[in-house]
């Protein structure tokens, strides 16, 4: 019996897959080693994980932030202290991207969800892997950077007053009160990313649209084309960001003329596939 975890900034999600099939799942918040120490992670974990079932035979983590030893160790850690296994992998969300979306084929892997990430995968290992250097520096096309972008141009006035007017009375908040969350409170990523149902609810309007279209046009020019196989490999994306907004996505895709394959809300179903495929060899 194994247990698989997939983790965003957001949420994450955890199933245990035995022998005959996927036991159980359970959801809970995000984990993310640049924001949280091991003794964090693992008072999380105790609050939040309710399922009885707490000894495996393996974990295999995928999250986001475990981009180095240094932050995988800081989960590994923490699972330490609250699960009894022998075995626990940890490794990047986008490895776990790549895997779900691409099993063991290859194909450049896409993750367009708080955050954004791509790597180039070569049907077992990524091969290439441009940097997404977070939402004040990069992560372009992501709910918080879609989030931020939106949340500017509300509090400069750059949309029309109806949008601005609708924006307020949907949040019931203030500008002071955004700042203080934006600078001041922990999980700002999350915060802004969680504006995007206002572009999913407003996304008929050509203001919002282009707010999406232009994001996802970013993470095209800035990430995707800098990959050799940017012609000759397919693009696989996961993540809510590129669900919600598959239309617009597909739209630049076309515009672009790269080739788009399969879009996925989320890579657990992908890797439960894999990892039974894997335990069959």
């Amino acid at each position: 019996m194994i247990l698989i975890a997939d983790s965003g900034s957001t949420k994450a999600a955890w199933t245990i897959l035995s022998d005959t099939g996927i036991a159980e799942t359970v959801i809970t918040s995000g984990i993310n080693p640049f924001y949280q120490d091991s003794r964090q992670i693992a008072l999380q974990l105790h609050h939040e994980f309710t399922l009885v079932q707490k000894k495996f035979d393996a974990i295999y983590f995928y999250g986001a932030g475990c981009l180095n030893h240094e932050k995988e160790e800081i989960v590994k850690e923490a699972l330490l202290q609250v699960f009894e296994t022998p075995q626990i992998l940890v490794r990047s969300d986008l490895l776990g991207a790549a895997r779900s979306l691409c099993q063991n084929k290859p194909g450049i892997a896409c993750i367009l969800g708080t955050g954004s990430n791509s790597c180039c995968y070569n049907g077992s290992k990524i091969i290439n892997h441009v940097s997404p250097l977070g939402f004040i520096l990069g992560d372009e096309g992501s709910g918080a950077v879609l989030g931020k972008r939106l949340i500017g141009d509300i509090l400069k006035t750059q949309l029309p007053q109806w949008l601005i007017q609708d924006f307020f009375e949907s949040y019931q908040t203030t500008p002071a009160e955004i700042m203080e969350n934006v600078y001041k409170q922990p999980f700002p990523s999350r915060y802004l990313a969680g504006y995007t149902r206002f572009l999913s609810k407003h996304i008929d309007s050509p203001e919002i649209e282009n707010i999406v279209i232009a994001g996802f046009q970013e993470f095209i020019r800035r990430n995707l084309m800098q990959y050799a196989q940017v012609k000759s490999l397919p693009f696989y994306f996961t993540g809510s960001i590129a669900y919600h907004f598959e239309p617009q996505l597909r739209k630049v895709f076309e515009e672009q003329k790269l080739l788009l394959g399969k879009i996925e809300q989320a890579p657990m179903n992908g890797l439960i596939s894999y990892h039974q495929k894997v335990s069959k060899e």
